[in-house]
């Protein structure tokens, strides 16, 4: 079926998906995490260049304008509906580059759909169950309620430092002046500030994407097997050893159920990490690479 792209949403024999395609090269599939959007997708693919890549970015069922489908919700659908949106694009073979929440679906392409994945990269992401914290009353205010998404939005540009100050506490461990050094290390590299303003204002579990933020909830708890051993393709993870978000174990569990698999640590990383911290271009260098090598590899 050809891809039918009015206002990003493209009608998929499975069901419509706000999506995009920029640039031209190879194919990377973006999934942005828990929660999230195509905003945050876009954010996340900035480091790719659109001369050597074809970047999709999509909202994940439930996020934005992507609706959540009443009877089919699980991993398993998702994964379906991802196979759809490269059929719809004519794309018969994708490189996926997850994010945290993302990494399910992407594990579950892999496994379910072994020809359509030609490389993934995950991040900091969940191979086992994932239960939800309970969220503080001031946060629930802050990421949970339309005032609080625009407070997110004032302070993104009038006190920027804050922001990503509060991100980075929020997603790991890092203290003091650890927290401090890293904050300063952030605001002084544009391409890291800017990755780590534009995800704060994608991450209300609120309105548009309340759907989506709760299914991943109750998803994510729900994991038995993501079919870790059946993924053929090679994976690249990514995790930082300071964060709080999504546990190292899970990132290292991965590395030892995967056939073919790498795992690079980043010391002292938060959740952010592959974004936000002093080793976050290089690492982003060794996953452009890891698209490249094995673009062809099977």
């Amino acid at each position: 079926m050809a891809a039918t792209n009015f206002d990003s949403c493209v009608y998929t024999s499975a069901g419509p998906v706000e999506a995009e395609v920029s640039g031209w090269g190879i194919p990377i599939l973006i999934l942005h995490g828990s929660p999230g959007g195509i905003d945050a997708a876009r954010a996340m693919s900035q480091f790719l260049d659109r001369d050597k890549f074809k970047v999709i970015c999509l909202s994940r069922p439930g996020y934005l304008n992507t609706p959540l489908s009443p009877v089919h919700h699980s991993i398993d659908a998702e994964a379906d509906l991802l196979v759809a949106l490269l059929d719809a694009f004519r794309i018969p073979r994708v490189g996926v580059l997850a994010w945290s929440g993302g990494g399910p679906a992407a594990y579950q392409l892999a496994s379910r759909y072994p020809h359509r994945v030609s490389a993934l990269v995950a991040i900091a992401a969940p191979s086992s169950p994932w239960i939800a914290p309970k969220t503080p009353i001031l946060e629930k205010i802050m990421f949970g309620t339309k005032i609080g998404d625009r407070l997110i939005k004032y302070l993104t540009s009038h006190s920027p430092e804050h922001v990503i100050e509060g991100a980075l506490e929020g997603e790991g461990s890092l203290r003091g002046d650890e927290l401090h050094l890293l904050t300063e290390q952030v605001m002084a590299d544009p391409a890291q500030r800017q990755l780590v303003l534009e995800i704060a204002t994608t991450v209300n579990t609120g309105g548009r994407r309340k759907d989506g933020w709760q299914n991943d909830v109750e998803n994510f708890a729900a994991i038995k097997s993501l079919g870790l051993e059946q993924i053929q393709c090679p994976v690249l993870l990514v995790h930082g050893d300071a964060d709080t978000d999504a546990v190292l174990s899970y990132s290292e569990t991965a590395h030892a159920r995967l056939p073919l698999s790498s795992l690079v640590v980043m010391p002292r990383g938060t959740h952010l990490s592959f974004y936000a911290h002093p080793q976050a271009r290089e690492v982003q260098e060794m996953a452009k690479k890891w698209f490249f090598d094995h673009a062809q590899s099977f």
